[in-house]
């Protein structure tokens, strides 16, 4: 895993098409309470595995991808770099480790500053969706070289949605003022790609708090389009979580031999 990676060669692009690198950046400095106490979240087993491999394990398997940044924890860029340098990663992708920010948007732009020049189109994802699928990144990559300023993975939603007014007091009753109309809603996942100009656009001229990359896109009036996600690329947030994501990967190593 180098330092200062040089832009590898990408697949070669169909007849006519330029040749177009992806890099991908991973934030993986947040702590994920709601894991429970215990190493950041990245950093918990899945398989006997960190999440944060497997997720750099996900980006790398895509040949578009040629290049993954992974956005460690302030004080723990090293740990991370060592963490990944005793795992096996496939060779024709080159890893970055930096060190992140306080906030998930901070870390994000560490990550877009670290890219060399020559990589033209960006992915962001979640070191907490360690399952997202090979076909589920081409895909994203792909709508982003036919032109997409900005892509996203979304599933439709499976349950009924209701807009309430917050509660005065925790535990208190939420009033409903509103259900949506659930066929034109839908749960966005990663990875979110992006033109490189526009996504580095966005987070120079986006300061709000937003919760994610494409949101800050949309705030610069430019479309984003969905494509379609895939059910286990889901985030692993609570306990249960992270059980679910333990059966999917049991799964695939008995069925693909993944």
């Amino acid at each position: 895993m180098s330092d200062d990676p040089l832009p590898p060669s990408s697949p070669t692009p169909a007849p006519g098409r330029p040749t177009v690198r992806t890099a991908a950046v991973i934030p993986a400095a947040g702590r994920g309470v709601r894991l429970g106490p215990g190493a950041p979240k990245a950093l918990r087993a899945l398989g006997g595995t960190p999440m944060l491999v497997h997720a750099v394990r996900a980006m790398a398997d895509s040949r578009a991808v040629s290049l993954v940044v992974v956005v460690a924890p302030p004080d723990g860029a090293g740990e991370v770099k060592s963490l990944l340098d005793a795992h096996a990663l496939p060779e024709r992708t080159d890893v970055l480790v930096v060190p992140g920010g306080d906030s998930r948007q901070e870390s994000v732009k560490r990550g877009l500053d670290a890219l060399p020049e020559g990589y033209d189109i960006v992915l962001v994802h979640d070191a907490a969706r360690p399952l997202v699928p090979v076909d589920t990144v081409d895909a994203v990559v792909e709508a982003v070289r036919d032109g997409a300023a900005a892509v996203v993975p979304a599933l439709p939603l499976a349950d009924t949605v209701k807009q309430v007014e917050p509660a005065a007091a925790p535990g208190e009753p939420e009033p409903v003022v509103a259900t949506p109309d659930r066929s034109r809603l839908r749960a966005v996942q990663t990875p979110q790609g992006f033109e490189r100009a526009t996504l580095v656009r966005a987070h120079e001229t986006v300061t709000d708090d937003v919760t994610d990359d494409a949101g800050m896109v949309e705030r610069l009036g430019l479309t984003v389009v969905t494509v379609p996600g895939h059910e286990e690329a889901f985030k692993v947030t609570r306990p249960l979580d992270l059980v679910l994501a333990e059966a999917v990967l049991a799964r695939r190593r008995l069925n693909d031999g993944f």
